[in-house]
């Protein structure tokens, strides 16, 4: 088969990477690129100069994507030795072999490969490998999913110099080679679809009393006309449609298939499959670009490495509920079915139909993985025997007030919106708002939002560059209810309530029903008017929950009931991860790591300042970066407003002319004196924060910017939102 330039390219390089100096290589390329192909050409050629080698190509465990690779490389390289682990364990490993191993059949519990038995395990078959003078080299297939220490375990039996890593969105840092197939390229040479079209052609503004129908309806009309343009040009291609539903959802299986039959596309006409992990149908030859399915129906992302470059569509479904969308599905319906374009913008584009909104927030998550190196420091010897007595929550029963909940809620709500015992006049004031507060939405209708527009690439998948559509759904307390007790459930978690006590919260405060009398209750809407209440303002309401318990309440004494107290040592090692794209990577030799960069990631902007700060400081002899959660890391004890439990971790501990400090740091205060703090809990932290500096005799306050002298302030008091109280002094005049 004739390759394309961007590939020889990639190979070209590879074998270049393979005779340099550097244990790990990694290739980054899109999904659809070829890298199979790519790869499969390498080995093949590697070889060809050095002998005695073998390649192991480990796969992550789902999709059996082992197997389809030793498949791909049987039917582009001919008289290929390659084997399957089966055939490893029965004959070893030989001279120029291509094994395919799924490593989770290695490290997964159960499982016999690495356990002694009859036959000469896998461990004996790699030590005679290496007692015959074989040298194994290892590539890494989707090396960002699931790599685990029992994973790297394995890598390091084969004692191999040379490590190949690849993924389209890889973790990698500057140690290791970098060889990126640019998704420009693969565009150009037209193996993948020039555009992402997100809900084309839909209204601003959508009544639909079934959305899912919406949505199947309007994916089927347009692989009906890719269906005519393919006809159109003779092409032999069937555009697949691929319906992704949420976990848990059984009955909108039922739906989407129903709705299908309705359409004469079904599992016994053989026009619909199923891809579940307890249920597959249709399957066979699904991949042809003449088969026969026109849908398939699958539950979060299709199977690692699955191939089908008719699909062209993807419908996801919602049910209301918050799971991550994983942007990486898309990659499944850009490929072209005959690897080029066809001059035609129809199709030469991918599909995507979604009432989801968070598929936005999907492509910064996979953009933020991208942008990120990783690598492990190790505490300096000098540090290892520093401690400090950290606070934890005591294991006994948690002592949180739903009353208390209720009344901090209560007086939240009244002092924010000035509401009364006028339900009328609360229902305006809520609509309406204020300069600090968010407007609650009213209306008979389920209410939501989504986007529309084109996309080249994962990062033009933003809300700036789309549309909003706005959506409108008949409210149904059984079509809704689900998703009502759902919401609800989330918005007691804000505080850690359970679900029983959040319901009665928002019963108590907003419903006529009986069961929920409160003398003190705000609004009295019907119960079809409270379910769509609570789904239409989820966001808002959880915003209630959560400031409604950071209020000004003085905290409380712990006693030592409270309080498990337990010794804290700095952790001897980190993962530490940083942008190994700045151009500055600058080493920080006071912090308590050797290796800890200038380029450090994620890091707030007042975290930069005091980390320059300290290191650039004659007073400070050395500094840590706390973490923000996990038992290894320094925390002490507060209490929100309904007395629940909860842990604060300092973000910075450091020696100041061998004295112990403690540091927590906060956005700043812009050119105009106001705070650009988003921590509601502030003032309860620093208030805890000073208690335990007085008992342990130590230092420390809270650090923020001022932006309008360009100083970082110290409160080593009572916290103050006001930047020209005495509260607040210059960073380096206290240190």
């Amino acid at each position: 088969m004739n390759l394309m330039k961007f590939q020889l390219a990639a190979i070209r390089e590879l074998l270049i990477a393979m005779e340099e100096d550097g244990r790990d290589i990694v290739l980054k390329s899109p999904t659809g690129s070829g890298k199979t192909i790519m790869l499969t050409h390498f080995m093949s050629e590697y070889v060809k100069g050095h002998a005695r080698t073998v390649f192991v190509w480990l796969t992550p465990g789902k999709g059996n994507l082992e197997e389809q690779s030793k498949r791909k490389m049987d039917l582009y390289i001919h008289n290929a030795s390659t084997k399957l682990l089966s055939d490893v364990m029965t004959g070893g490993f030989s001279e120029n072999d291509y094994c395919f191993i799924n490593w989770e059949k290695l490290t997964k519990k159960g499982n016999n490969a690495l356990k002694d038995s009859e036959r000469t395990n896998f461990l004996e078959w790699i030590e005679k490998a290496h007692e015959a003078g074989l040298q194994f080299k290892v590539i890494i297939d989707e090396s960002h999913q699931n790599f685990t220490e029992k994973s790297d375990a394995i890598v390091q039996l084969f004692k191999t110099d040379k490590i190949i890593r690849c993924s389209a969105t890889p973790l990698y840092d500057k140690t290791m080679k970098l060889i990126e197939v640019r998704e420009a390229d693969v565009i150009a040479e037209g193996l993948i679809k020039k555009l992402l079209v997100i809900n084309g052609d839909f209204p601003n503004v959508i009544e639909a009393d079934n959305p899912t129908e919406y949505l199947l309806e309007k994916a089927l009309k347009k692989q009906n006309e890719l269906v005519s343009a393919f006809t159109a040009r003779n092409a032999n291609v069937n555009p697949l449609i691929i319906v992704q539903l949420p976990n848990n959802s059984d009955a909108l299986l039922d739906s989407v298939i129903s709705w299908f039959e309705s359409q004469h596309i079904s599992i016994e006409n053989g026009m619909f499959a199923v891809w579940l992990s307890d249920r597959h149908e249709n399957l066979e030859n699904i991949e042809k670009n003449d088969g026969k399915q026109i849908a398939v129906i699958i539950k979060q992302a299709v199977a690692t490495g699955w191939d089908c470059p008719r699909a062209h569509i993807l419908v996801k479904l919602r049910e209301g509920m918050d799971e991550t969308f994983e942007i990486q599905t898309i990659g499944r319906i850009r490929r072209m079915p005959e690897a080029r374009h066809y001059g035609n913008d129809l199709l030469d584009s991918c599909y995507l139909f979604t009432f989801d909104s968070k598929f936005t927030q999907g492509a910064k998550a996979a953009l933020g993985k991208d942008a990120l190196s990783a690598k492990t420091l190790f505490l300096k010897n000098e540090y290892k025997s520093f401690s400090l007595t950290k606070e934890q929550r005591t294991q006994v029963t948690d002592m949180q007030d739903d009353a208390m909940a209720l009344h901090s809620i209560t007086e939240y709500l009244k002092k924010s919106y000035g509401l009364d015992d006028d339900c009328e006049q609360n229902k305006t004031r809520l609509a309406t708002g204020g300069e600090e507060s968010e407007k609650f939405v009213f209306s008979e209708k389920i209410e939501r939002t989504t986007y529309s527009g084109e996309a080249m690439s994962i990062s033009d998948v933003s809300e700036e560059y789309l549309n909003t559509i706005k959506i409108r759904q008949k409210m149904n307390t059984h079509t809704h209810g689900r998703e009502f007790h759902n919401r609800v459930g989330r918005i007691g978690l804000e505080i850690g309530l359970e679900y029983a006590s959040a319901v009665t919260i928002l019963g108590k405060l907003f419903a006529n029903e009986g069961k929920f009398l409160y003398k003190e209750k705000l609004m009295e809407l019907s119960i079809k008017e409270w379910y769509a209440f609570v789904i239409n303002n989820f966001d808002t309401l959880r915003h209630v929950f959560r400031y409604a318990m950071a209020g000004g309440n003085q905290q409380q004494e712990l006693g030592l009931e409270s309080v498990s107290e337990r010794p804290f040592f700095i952790p001897h090692s980190v993962l530490f991860t940083y942008d190994s794209t700045s151009k500055v990577q600058t080493e920080f030799k006071k912090n308590v790591y050797g290796g800890y960069l200038s380029s450090a990631e994620t890091r707030s902007t007042p975290e930069k300042l005091f980390e320059r700060f300290c290191e650039s400081s004659d007073d400070v002899d050395w500094w840590y970066k706390n973490g923000d959660k996990g038992d290894e890391y320094f925390s002490i004890v507060y209490v929100d407003n309904s007395n629940r439990q909860k842990l604060f971790y300092p973000d910075y501990i450091l020696s100041v002319r061998g004295e112990t400090w403690i540091i927590e740091t906060k956005g700043g205060f812009d050119r105009t004196g106001a705070s650009e703090d988003i921590d509601i809990f502030s003032s309860k932290k620093c208030e805890v924060l000073q208690r335990y500096l007085e008992r342990y005799k130590l230092h420390g306050g809270f650090v923020r910017q001022d932006k309008a002298s360009m100083e970082l302030l110290i409160c080593v008091g009572k916290y103050s939102d006001d930047v020209s109280s005495d509260a607040w002094k210059v960073l380096g005049e206290v240190i």
